[in-house]
């Protein structure tokens, strides 16, 4: 997918996207237990269904299939959750969703959601489903670049205010990159105009391999595998949420986890229903591109035969890229994890676990 606006996970620091909470309650709605979720009882009570808004941090793509496969297949009406998946909008600062109180739970990656939290926003992470970033450099070996070390003295493309992460690996190897700013294609890269990119597995790298090159004329070099592992997409939400709707917040998390096992295991109907949705939008999509996206999300999900999603952020992670911040002073101190992390399996109150 050709990029028409930067990411939106880091700007100098990264784009801070999160969410407040919309103040109503409604009774919410049984649901039963279905694979893919933890062994977590206490489903909602039968009744009327929550409304509830969610904002993802880039625009309608494979990337965010659960949520909309979950909507359509009636999973998080299951689960006593009528879902509203916000329309990412390019140019909305962070500060405008707060203080138009737009939506109830945030997908962040860790960085952004660490970044808010030092800067006075209590938000919590309620479930973690990314263990290892996506993140990655790439190279073509006609640039003479064989590994880390060959970035040395290199032009790099990166875009354009969100050079957090490539500057921490340049700066853990000591290499001397030219940082050459992009904003919108893989042009650059494609035309020789740079020796090396910045790109995601699930996306630039696909769009650049469809564009001519095959897998073996490049080099991947994916921070994750250098000590960088910027953990992606969390599940997060305020404070204030867990006090007065710890049910819901513990629901949404179920039923996030079951929609993405059923998409993960449902490729192809994911990307039906992407493209449907992004028609819906008068928008359109490179059906390939998609079914690459959904099945990169599957091998970042639901590794080595997996069936169940993650939802622990361990400790020793959040203070890996919390000490990256740190120590490039994108932070000046790191919030406790026991404050940061307050896992869904603990928002339910004791008599319905019983």
């Amino acid at each position: 997918m050709q990029r028409t606006l930067p990411r939106p996970f880091s700007s100098m620091i990264f784009m801070l996207m999160l969410v407040s909470l919309l103040a109503a309650s409604c009774t919410p709605k049984k649901t039963e237990k279905k694979p893919g979720t933890d062994n977590v009882s206490g489903s909602m009570p039968q009744g009327t269904l929550k409304k509830i808004k969610v904002y993802p941090y880039w625009v309608t793509t494979c990337q965010f299939a659960g949520y909309y496969v979950g909507k359509e297949k009636g999973i998080f009406k299951k689960h006593g959750i009528d879902l509203e998946i916000m329309e990412y909008k390019p140019f909305v600062t962070t500060n405008d969703i707060i203080k138009q109180k737009q939506a109830d739970f945030a997908i962040l990656w860790l960085v952004n959601a660490i970044q808010l939290r030092s800067r006075g926003i209590n938000i919590v992470n309620i479930a973690q489903f990314s263990t290892r970033s996506s993140l990655m450099m790439l190279a073509r070996k006609s640039s003479g670049i064989k590994n880390i070390e060959d970035l040395n003295g290199k032009r790099a493309g990166i875009w354009d205010g969100y050079d957090f992460e490539p500057r921490a690996l340049f700066a853990k190897y000591k290499l001397n990159v030219k940082i050459i700013p992009i904003v919108s294609t893989n042009n650059l890269f494609l035309q020789g105009g740079v020796d090396v990119t910045n790109a995601n597995w699930f996306d630039e790298y696909h769009a650049i391999i469809n564009s001519g090159y095959n897998e073996n004329e490049l080099v991947k070099f994916f921070f994750a595998d250098y000590g960088l592992n910027f953990l992606e997409d969390g599940l997060y939400c305020l404070e204030d949420k867990l006090k007065e709707d710890p049910l819901t917040c513990a629901e949404f998390v179920k039923a996030s986890m079951e929609s993405w096992v059923y998409a993960l295991n449902n490729p192809d109907t994911s990307v039906a229903v992407v493209i449907r949705t992004l028609r819906s939008m008068n928008k359109t999509a490179n059906r390939s591109h998609q079914k690459w996206m959904i099945d990169r999300y599957r091998d970042l999900y639901l590794p080595a035969g997996k069936s169940n999603l993650n939802t622990v952020l361990l400790e020793a992670g959040y203070l890996s890229n919390a000490r990256i911040l740190l120590q490039s002073k994108q932070i000046s101190s790191i919030p406790p994890f026991s404050e940061f992390y307050r896992p869904y399996t603990g928002l339910l109150p004791k008599s319905a676990e019983k």
